[in-house]
């Protein structure tokens, strides 16, 4: 088995659903950091997914799941940072193609949509499949550009 270092959140919609993934995650010994919410109060994505992100991309953990009423805020948060692939997945396809073929660093689940059981296998799904590589790493290094791109011009923009 694979252990690997990965933070969770959720906004209170995913609440009960994050603490499911926090504790499987656990019971496997992966490294968790379970980043929040920490009630099924009403809060805002934003917050959380950021600190996903940042977890990310400051090489702390390997990967991240977000969890939200439908996934889709949390997918739109946190795919605004470079260097993030964060796909909502629904079903055992988008899971495991979310990692083959475009090297996933996030999983998106909606709590709202799937059932408990499913979002525990798709956890399972994520962590266990490999990316690719090949025609799908060019891809990826093509949407690196785009990134780039995207940056110069922001930076001229507001300099």
């Amino acid at each position: 088995m694979i252990f690997v270092k990965i933070a969770v959140a959720s906004d209170h919609a995913g609440f009960a659903l994050k603490k499911s993934i926090v504790e499987k995650l656990a019971q496997e010994n992966h490294e968790v950091y379970d980043l929040g919410t920490f009630s099924p109060e009403p809060v805002g994505v934003g917050p959380f997914a950021q600190a996903v992100v940042k977890s990310i991309l400051e090489g702390k953990v390997e990967r991240g799941i977000l969890v939200c009423g439908t996934g889709g805020g949390m997918t739109v948060a946190s795919n605004r940072y470079p260097g993030i692939r964060a796909i909502l997945c629904f079903n055992e396809f988008t899971a495991e193609y979310a990692r083959r073929h475009n090297d996933a660093n996030i999983l998106v689940l909606g709590a709202r949509t799937i059932p408990e059981d499913l979002a525990l296998r798709l956890v399972d799904i994520f962590l266990h499949t490999p990316f690719e590589g090949g025609k799908y790493a060019e891809r990826l290094a093509y949407l690196e550009t785009v990134e780039r791109d995207v940056w110069e011009i922001l930076c001229r923009r507001f300099s």
